[in-house]
């Protein structure tokens, strides 16, 4: 089985160090996991960045979940003039007031029982799906909340990377 590159990816692979550090900030602000990421370039193709990420993520400490953690804002309130997180909780757009309250609220006891924003994979979840899983993880020990965390975290990276190695060789310009 040969491997494929997408354009994006050899174009990520041959990147100046800086800007591939800053690409992967973007996908995950855990400087311990883009280190990682960078360091192992060239990728053969997408499913060897996939492994590596997994790989790094399986290596993150629990300060560097929180650094990874910290650059992801709270469900159903996206960073203003940011289109990937409004784009993965498309879910919310449409909720109603009474929903977007509640999450409000459970969002902030979430951080508050567990020092972090609630982080859930949202890309193709609904309002009351993202609701029913704060709902029900609230509940978790720290330790097995830090281990979903890992899990949703590696979800989100490896779709933020697809976009990555999938995006179009013009973006070249960006940084």
């Amino acid at each position: 089985m040969t491997s494929v590159q997408t354009p994006g990816l050899s174009r990520f692979n041959t990147l100046p160090e800086s800007a591939a550090r800053a690409e992967l900030h973007e996908v995950c602000a855990s400087s311990a996991w883009g280190s990682k990421l960078v360091a192992q370039r060239p990728y053969a193709d997408a499913e060897e960045l996939f492994l590596a990420s997994d790989a790094a993520l399986a290596e993150l400490t629990a300060e560097d979940l929180s650094e990874a953690m910290a650059g992801h804002p709270p469900i159903g309130r996206p960073k203003p003039g940011d289109p990937t997180s409004s784009r993965e909780q498309r879910g919310m757009a449409g909720a109603s007031e009474e929903l977007k309250a509640e999450m409000l609220e459970l969002n902030l006891a979430y951080q508050e029982r567990f020092g972090h924003v609630f982080l859930i994979c949202a890309t193709g979840a609904t309002g009351e799906q993202m609701r029913d899983a704060v709902r029900t993880r609230i509940e978790n020990s720290p330790e097995a909340e830090r281990e979903i965390v890992r899990t949703e975290l590696g979800k989100i990276n490896r779709i933020r990377l697809t976009r990555l190695v999938e995006s179009p060789v013009e973006q070249e310009e960006k940084h």
